[in-house]
C-alpha cells in the first residue's frame, strides 16, 4: 500500500505494467495534490515521468457524480483543440484494482488561483489577464462542435434543463444531513421557470477560476480540469455557475482569498459582458441560470458536508463547509425573483 488515501500503489503499479507495459521505468511515488473537495488528484511519478491520477472521493459517491470514464472520455475528445486540457494516458474501471475506478493522464506544470501567496504575487494586469482567458476559453469550448471530436452521443440535449433541475434534487436527497426550510419551494420555483433551451453544446459543469491551471506567468491557460460533471447541454449553464463562483470570489467564501475588482479581477457583471462580446447565445434568461448555479453548488456542498461528517474526507478545509449551504440556497431563491 502507498500509504495515501484512497491509493493503493502497488494495486495500480501491478493493473498498469499489465495494462500499458513500458509506460513505468522505476518504482511509482506519489503524492496528494492539494485543491478542491470533491474528487482526489494525485501527483504520481516513476523518477522519470510524472502524471496526474484522478479518481473519486472516498465514502459516499453521489449517482451519475464523479464519473472517471466521463472525465476520461471529454479531455481524450478535447485534446488537441482550441481548449487547453492534460493529455489522456490510460483509464482503469476495474473497481477491484483501487477501489474506485481512476486514470492517468500527463501532468501539466502550472499555477491555480487558490491561495494568498500565488494571489498576491500577481499583478492587476495579471488578474485581469487570469479572468480575461477564462471568459475566452469558455467560449471555445461552447464554439466546438461535439460530433466533429466524437462526441455527439455524449450527452442527451432534448429536456438538458428540465432534467438537471431533477437530478439535482435527486442528489440533494441522497446526501441531505438535515432538512432545510424553502428547498421544496425553491426547486419547485425552477421548474416553473425554466427557460427555453438554446442550441446544446459541450458543458463544463464546474467552470470556474480554480478549475483551470495557468503558466506561471499568467499568460495562457495550460489546462481546464475537472471534467467529472461535463455533457451535451444547453452551455449557459457553465455562464450561469461562472457567475456563482465568480461572487464567491469577490466574497473570499470557502476560505478562499477575496478576488476584487481593487485587485484587478473581472466582476461576474463583466464577465457576462466578455462572453456576451463574443457569443451569438441569447443571455435574456440568465438570471435562471445563476439561480440554478447557486441551487446547484449547494447540493454539492451539502454532499462534501456528508462526507465530512462520515470521516471520508481527504485534506484540510472541509469542517467549514456545511455553515455555506443555508446561504447558497438564500442566493439561489434571491436569482430567481429577478426573473
Amino acid at each position: 500500500m502507498s500509504g495515501l488515501p484512497g491509493l493503493d500503489l502497488d494495486a495500480v503499479t501491478g493493473w498498469l505494467d499489465s495494462t500499458a507495459p513500458g509506460l513505468r521505468r522505476g518504482p511509482l511515488q506519489a503524492e496528494v495534490i492539494v485543491g478542491g473537495l470533491s474528487n482526489l488528484t494525485y501527483r504520481v511519478t516513476d523518477g522519470t515521468s510524472t502524471w496526474a491520477l484522478r479518481r473519486p472521493p472516498l465514502g459516499h459517491v453521489l449517482s451519475t457524480a464523479h464519473d472517471m470514464t466521463r472525465e476520461f472520455r471529454v479531455i481524450s475528445a478535447l485534446h488537441g483543440t482550441a481548449v487547453p486540457v492534460a493529455a489522456p494516458v490510460v483509464l482503469c474501471e476495474d473497481v477491484d484494482v483501487n477501489g474506485a475506478p481512476f486514470y492517468l493522464m500527463s501532468y501539466v506544470d502550472g499555477v491555480v488561483l487558490d491561495n494568498p501567496d500565488v494571489l498576491g504575487r500577481l499583478t492587476a494586469d495579471d488578474a485581469r489577464r487570469s479572468c480575461e482567458l477564462l471568459v475566452d476559453t469558455l467560449l471555445a469550448l461552447h464554439a466546438v462542435d461535439p460530433a466533429e471530436v466524437g462526441l455527439e452521443q455524449f450527452g442527451k440535449p432534448h429536456g438538458f434543463l428540465e432534467r438537471q433541475v431533477k437530478r439535482w434534487r435527486t442528489q440533494w436527497e441522497a446526501s441531505e444531513t438535515e432538512p432545510r426550510a424553502g428547498l421544496e419551494a425553491l426547486v419547485a420555483g425552477l421548474t416553473a421557470r425554466t427557460p427555453e433551451q438554446q442550441a446544446p453544446g459541450i458543458v463544463h459543469g464546474d467552470y470556474r477560476l480554480t478549475n483551470v491551471l495557468y503558466s506561471h506567468d499568467v499568460t495562457r491557460i495550460a489546462a481546464v480540469v475537472d471534467w467529472e460533471m461535463a455533457t451535451l447541454g444547453d452551455p449557459l449553464t457553465d455562464v450561469g455557475l461562472l457567475v456563482v463562483y465568480q461572487t464567491l470570489g469577490e466574497q473570499g467564501m470557502f476560505g478562499a482569498a477575496p478576488m476584487t475588482e481593487g485587485a484587478g479581477f473581472l466582476s461576474p457583471t463583466s464577465m457576462v459582458e466578455r462572453y456576451a462580446a463574443g457569443s451569438t447565445r441569447d443571455l435574456t434568461a440568465l438570471p435562471w441560470y445563476v439561480a440554478f448555479g447557486w441551487f446547484k453548488l449547494a447540493v454539492i456542498a451539502e454532499g462534501i458536508h456528508a462526507r465530512y461528517l462520515q470521516g471520508k474526507t481527504v485534506g484540510d478545509g472541509f469542517g467549514s463547509v456545511g455553515v455555506y449551504v443555508p446561504r447558497l440556497l438564500d442566493a439561489s431563491r434571491h436569482w430567481l425573483d429577478r426573473l
